[in-house]
């Protein structure tokens, strides 16, 4: 559990990491990281079976 949960966390960091390297605007990039990071806090949640 614990692990599943670490994954998690960096491959939703690793993510964000690389949309910032990308050549967006700020607003796509905004929108991007906000999508990513609510799709990774559900994730978190259904790997420590909240859901």
């Amino acid at each position: 559990m614990l692990v599943g949960a670490l994954i998690t966390f960096l491959v939703v960091i690793l993510i964000l990491y690389l949309i910032n390297l990308l050549p967006l605007d700020g607003r796509a990039k905004q929108i991007a990281r906000v999508v990513v990071i609510i799709l990774g806090v559900i994730s978190l949640l259904k790997s420590i079976a909240v859901f």
